[in-house]
């Protein structure tokens, strides 16, 4: 039986310029390098400039995504952005990049899912195409969280950074079978009850106002092990394949704690496990491309490799994808 898969044919991304340290942030509130190495694996993150917007980081990453696709935006048929801090409440990031790459047709909208947002979109990307109604599609996943942080608060402010990645994805026909390259499922999860472990404190019809982030830290890694694990075992079930028979495990960059929890729930071994969180700090829907972009371009994934991406974020929401590379 042949289907429609939706194959990855390029991936980039972008990260500003401003390298910000764990002394760097020592400097500016009761912490130290040591404290947020220890509790994160974090080391240093990237923090847009002022003037530096979450659409420029997208246009940036969507730009490097087409040059390693070997395309022009005038062969999209949709863009879709993964974000939770968009340049303005509206209109849609999206639109703001489809109208810098010169698109002047098709579709373009965001999709908020806050640290699971990329894998959202995966999810809304694959359908599009598996109904037919897009061939090719640009998924981005942007993020400035940096606009969200409350700066005197320590327990948050170290955590995060600022980037962009993307990929874009285009129809191609399969057998059906998990040989296929491509997406070869997604899983998607929510609940709502469990809004304030992970929330913002602000927002149109609350406060007026944009807010900062707020966290119940041991609450969230709980339950991030938990639902990741689940979902990642979800995905494996629903595709028939072993956990061990996957190659790369590409999971939201929130804490190296959380990750290395996560694989040895599943014996995972370290080797197959995909970090840049002492790099890039969490960059929330921003944070599984750009892990997947670097372990791309430095050869680590290779084609027809399976590669499992998780993540867990605010809401909460979390889920999983599995892709044939």
């Amino acid at each position: 039986m042949t289907v429609l898969r939706s194959v990855v044919v390029g991936c980039g991304a972008y990260l500003p310029d401003n390298v910000v340290t764990n002394d760097d942030l020592a400097r500016r509130v009761d912490t130290s390098d040591e404290w947020i190495r220890a509790r994160t694996g974090i080391e240093r993150r990237h923090i847009a400039r002022e003037g530096e917007t979450t659409t420029d980081l997208a246009v940036a990453a969507s730009r490097a995504a087409l040059l390693d696709a070997g395309m022009d935006a005038g062969e999209l048929d949709l863009i879709i952005c993964a974000t939770t801090t968009p340049d303005e409440t509206f209109p849609s990031a999206a639109t703001k990049v489809q109208s810098r790459l010169g698109m002047a047709h098709g579709a373009a909208f965001d999709v908020q899912a806050v640290c699971s947002g990329f894998i959202y979109g995966l999810a809304v990307a694959d359908n599009f195409i598996r109904a037919g109604q897009a061939r090719t599609v640009l998924l981005i996943g942007a993020e400035t969280m940096s606009r969200l942080m409350d700066w005197n608060d320590r327990t948050t402010c170290v955590l995060f950074g600022d980037g962009a990645g993307a990929m874009v994805l285009q129809a191609q026909e399969g057998e059906g079978t998990t040989a296929d390259r491509g997406v070869l499922n997604t899983k998607l999860y929510s609940d709502g009850r469990l809004h304030d472990l992970l929330y913002v404190d602000g927002g149109p019809s609350t406060t007026g106002t944009t807010g900062f982030l707020r966290m119940q830290g041991k609450e969230v890694f709980k339950h991030a092990v938990t639902n990741m694990s689940n979902a990642i075992l979800d995905s494996a079930k629903e595709a028939h394949i072993p956990v061990t028979d996957i190659d790369w495990f590409v999971p939201h960059q929130a804490n190296q704690r959380i990750l290395d929890a996560t694989a040895r729930k599943l014996n995972v071994p370290p080797g197959k496990l995909v970090s840049t969180v002492a790099e890039h700090g969490n960059t929330s829907a921003a944070s599984v491309p750009l892990a997947l972009v670097e372990a791309v371009q430095d050869g680590r994934i290779k084609r027809n490799d399976l590669v499992l991406m998780e993540a867990m974020g605010g809401g909460l929401t979390w889920g999983a994808a599995l892709v044939r590379w």
